[in-house]
């Protein structure tokens, strides 16, 4: 568990192990536990809410905050809102889109692009209250980390002498910390793509004869899975949008400022969403467009190659004739005895074949056709 005491004043942001007893004059409070730990200190923390905001979390949300399966989605009381946002982040151990979390051991091997394999959909949980926001993660989650190093990062003195502004609200964080987990998938994208267009290559190549289409069927089910799992975090997000705009203007022209802020940067996640959904649906597409111009191409030489055969057993079917003609056994045939006959026959049937040719090259039967 880490807690950070966040202060909008001079004093900057302070680390504790400790559960808080009190708020910060000026700021808010950042509680971030892994899932088990809320878990083991359920009660503690229900408390320490109690004594800090004067409410505790309904049994549902904790339920919700504790399922390891649950998607993207948003709910909210009168004293605090929940989102549960599924990241799409690269995690520490290899992860089954199907089973987030979950070790590679402890499933079973499945084909399709290692960059897939690679992305962690375990959910993340924010309970945001008016001045405490209390973050549920997977274990060793890279997000909380780095976006605490971020955080510790832009409170130094050089930080903020340049520019760099803290999280003004404990809602503020939250949508800063989404957009790093959705800013993680975006980091993917050159990887994903990479190994989409060597597929591509490999099925167009005529030279190639490509036999991993397990690894194809596997990556178009992920591509799938992964826009549904987009699709409900941009409908949990729109739902907090549509919260947003029901909220009261602030008192103070710098709180309607915070209000507008917060209202820009929810705007921003969900774009940053958007192109998630974009990229994603574009790489279904393109693995589905491979395959679909794999077959075509593997229809469109097996048509030349029963051309070819069409036109080259036109070419004797005369030859067959005529040998057969005279290869019946009756005893007075036509140039049967003849000593010119054989010579005769076998000008025609040379003839034959150079006018069928000829037709068939003209009619490009017999051409190859371009690569």
């Amino acid at each position: 568990m880490r807690v950070f005491n966040i202060s909008t004043g001079n004093q900057g942001i302070s680390e504790t192990d400790a559960l808080p007893t009190q708020l910060p004059a000026q700021g808010f409070v950042w509680i971030a536990c892994a899932r088990r730990e809320f878990e083991v200190l359920q009660a503690q923390i229900q408390s320490a809410l109690q004594s800090l905001c004067g409410t505790q979390l309904v049994d549902l949300h904790i339920a919700d905050l504790l399922n390891n399966q649950l998607p993207s989605h948003y709910d909210y009381t009168s004293q605090y809102d929940l989102l549960v946002f599924r990241r799409l982040a690269a995690g520490s151990t290899e992860s089954d889109v199907q089973q987030p979390g979950q070790p590679l051991h402890q499933r079973l091997k499945r084909g399709g692009p290692p960059v897939l394999k690679r992305i962690d959909t375990s959910p993340v949980g924010f309970a945001i209250f008016d001045q405490v926001l209390l973050t549920v993660h997977p274990t060793d989650c890279a997000v909380r980390d780095a976006y605490a190093l971020r955080l510790m990062n832009a409170s130094s003195m050089e930080s903020r002498a340049s520019g760099v502004k803290l999280p003004a609200s404990p809602a503020d964080l939250m949508l800063r910390i989404v957009n790093l987990v959705v800013d993680g998938y975006l980091e993917l994208r050159r990887e994903l793509t990479h190994q989409m267009d060597h597929w591509q290559s490999e099925l167009l190549n005529p030279g190639t004869r490509f036999n991993n289409w397990n690894a194809i069927m596997d990556a178009r089910m992920a591509m799938h899975q992964l826009d549904e799992i987009c699709e409900d975090q941009r409908a949990a997000i729109q739902d907090w949008i549509d919260s947003v705009e029901t909220w009261p203007d602030g008192t103070t022209a710098v709180a309607q400022r915070e209000r507008d802020l917060l209202k820009v940067r929810s705007r921003d996640v969900l774009e940053h969403i958007e192109r998630v959904v974009h990229h994603v649906r574009r790489m279904e597409q393109s693995a589905e467009t491979a395959v679909q111009m794999h077959f075509s191409a593997q229809s469109h030489r097996t048509n030349d190659i029963m051309r070819t055969l069409t036109a080259v057993t036109a070419i004797f079917l005369p030859l067959n004739l005529i040998t057969g003609f005279f290869g019946m056994n009756f005893e007075f045939m036509p140039a049967i005895h003849s000593s010119e006959g054989f010579w005769w026959t076998f000008g025609l049937m040379v003839l034959l074949v150079v006018v069928v040719v000829t037709v068939f090259w003209r009619k490009r039967y017999l051409a190859r056709t371009g690569r």
